[in-house]
């Protein structure tokens, strides 16, 4: 009875929870690529938001399947006396926790260790770069890319250029066609004397 009762709390509990989770997916970013600094905050928190939901709506799910495995193993042990029934239940329970765990660590691990440089927007940053300034002898000398949102990046970037007159202002318009791209940190070195091609990061 008690197992029934925690499997309808927990059915409950991940419908509420799977539908927060569709709304939260459901949010465009329309905001500018000129804001301050505070709102980079704020989509950082967004996405923490947005890893919570998730552990919770698998947290939830796996103490569902565990309280259908705990019937499954009552009914067996009461009906056929198969007392081997409970312990197996409770490995395959085990283990479906493992395997859900598992890909939350590592989508956790990607933010917490800024590994999203082989994301597809990485290289559209350096083209609309590079491309934008081919002639001017701009390069990318430094560029890390993060993920502070569902579908969201910054980025911070350093650039050599031969341009007098190019600003951060100009690279980050250039940037806005990227609507993932939520926030730019950008550094401009002029140089007269280097060298026509420096190395690109």
């Amino acid at each position: 009875m008690i197992a029934i009762l925690g499997l309808i709390v927990n059915l409950v509990c991940a419908l509420i929870l799977g539908n927060a989770h569709d709304h939260g997916h459901g949010h465009h970013h329309g905001h500018g690529h000129g804001h301050a600094h505070d709102d980079h905050r704020g989509h950082a928190h967004d996405h923490h938001h947005d890893l919570n939901l998730k552990s919770a709506y698998i947290h939830v799910i796996a103490d569902a399947a565990t309280s259908v495995l705990a019937i499954v193993a009552l009914v067996g042990g009461w009906i056929y006396g198969w007392s081997w029934l409970d312990p197996v239940m409770g490995l395959v329970g085990a283990t479906l926790v493992a395997l859900w765990s598992k890909n939350l660590l590592v989508e956790t691990g990607k933010v917490l260790l800024d590994r999203e440089m082989d994301h597809p927007v990485v290289d559209e940053i350096r083209e609309v770069v590079v491309s934008t300034h081919a002639g001017l002898k701009t390069h990318i000398t430094d560029l890390h890319v993060w993920r502070v949102g569902a579908g969201a990046y910054a980025c911070a970037l350093s650039v050599l250029t031969h341009d007098t007159t190019l600003q951060p202002l100009d690279i980050r318009q250039q940037l806005a066609i990227h609507e993932e791209i939520v926030h730019a940190t950008i550094e401009i070195h002029r140089c007269d004397t280097c060298s026509d091609t420096p190395a690109q990061i």
